[in-house]
């Protein structure tokens, strides 16, 4: 602020430029289709208090009344419904500017005229207006679920809501809930638990390693390559996480295209080997003990090694599957089933179709599925 604008600018200065003006929400549901995704996550507001929709408690300070003068939570809902999409709400509870919530923080939150006239109303706003299938709560760490009205939001949206039979939620409720309450769990941000949990997670990444927002000066070494993307999305749903992969348009409604041709690459990747993620379960093991390169999932009875560098000679080792002489095995996005022979003690030995070039070998990952294994 102090480098680039004037001594007296404040942050409400910044609304009129938040024009939106080339956002076209088809054009984002086509792109988030392309990419494989099967739900995506708006921030309907986020901590500094200003709401992509025309919130009744949010007077001049929402992308109907200043901005963008549209609703762009509505915009984009309908155009992700149009492409079978599923439709989350991310919502701040807190606001770090707000001089309600700063005075019943002042009051260590023993009055709560910010929940009551503010952040509560427009979370029943959001699920009565636009019905969302998941709402992502944030903003949450400061205050114990008794100010928030955490569990009376909860037990409506439960049960009288309008998506009482389809909504879920995450787990930043209140000071206390974060990986210990919630419909599925976010623990922290780019949360890796490193094992299987008991509990349905999700890891939410970024390709800006350094902002979830956009940035105007960021350079392609802090982004995240395909690879790393690919690298992570496996690992995540081997764990049994859901993966929820963050872009920031810019202040004209735009996703730029560095962001679409990682967004791109994931779903050509997911065109091929996507059986090996949607819908699957953790396989009894997650991965080879002797290498993190190769990770497994599951589906019924039908197990999938996911390996993301190429083996030497063309010959994958797999020492957790039990074969069988009814065992056969087929690589993902190839015709025809694979040579295979009994591993000297355990596992198996699968000869691929064919050697990519070297350059290739370590950048993406391909899977096999594996029948009658144990």
């Amino acid at each position: 602020m102090q480098q680039r604008f004037p001594p007296a600018a404040s942050y409400a200065d910044f609304a009129p430029h938040f024009t939106a003006h080339d956002f076209q929400p088809r054009e984002w549901a086509r792109l988030f289709q392309r990419a494989g995704a099967r739900y995506v996550v708006l921030t309907t507001k986020h901590h500094e208090g200003f709401t992509n929709w025309g919130s009744p408690v949010s007077w001049n300070w929402n992308s109907l009344d200043t901005g963008p003068h549209r609703d762009l939570v509505g915009e984009l809902g309908q155009a992700l419904r149009e492409n079978n999409i599923r439709y989350g709400l991310y919502h701040s509870l807190l606001e770090w500017f707000n001089p309600l919530y700063l005075s019943d923080k002042e009051s260590g939150f023993k009055t709560q005229n910010f929940v009551l006239k503010k952040t509560m109303p427009e979370l029943y706003d959001l699920v009565l207006k636009y019905k969302p299938d998941l709402i992502w709560s944030d903003g949450d760490w400061e205050a114990p679920d008794s100010y928030w009205n955490s569990t009376s939001f909860l037990a409506w949206l439960y049960n009288d809501s309008p998506v009482k039979d389809t909504v879920v939620v995450n787990d930043r409720w209140c000071n206390n809930c974060s990986c210990h309450h919630g419909g599925f769990y976010n623990c922290a941000d780019k949360y890796k638990p490193g094992t299987l949990l008991a509990h349905k997670w999700e890891m939410c990444s970024s390709i800006d390693k350094r902002s979830w927002g956009y940035r105007s000066n960021m350079h392609i070494d802090e982004l995240m390559d395909v690879a790393s993307i690919v690298e992570e999305l496996v690992q995540t749903v081997s764990f049994g996480g859901n993966y929820l992969l963050n872009v920031g348009p810019t202040k004209e409604g735009v996703i730029v295209p560095i962001f679409q041709e990682r967004l791109l690459a994931l779903g050509r990747w997911l065109g091929t080997n996507g059986e090996a993620i949607y819908e699957s379960k953790p396989w009894r093991v997650q991965m080879e003990n002797s290498t993190d390169t190769i990770w497994y999932t599951s589906k019924g009875a039908v197990v999938y090694a996911i390996f993301l560098t190429w083996p030497q000679n063309s010959v994958l080792q797999l020492s957790a599957p039990t074969p069988s002489p009814a065992t056969q095995v087929a690589m993902l996005g190839f015709a025809g089933t694979l040579k295979w022979q009994q591993r000297p003690g355990e596992g198996l030995l699968v000869t691929l179709p064919y050697a990519p070039p070297s350059s290739e070998r370590s950048q993406l990952g391909w899977a096999i599925r594996l029948e009658g294994v144990k």
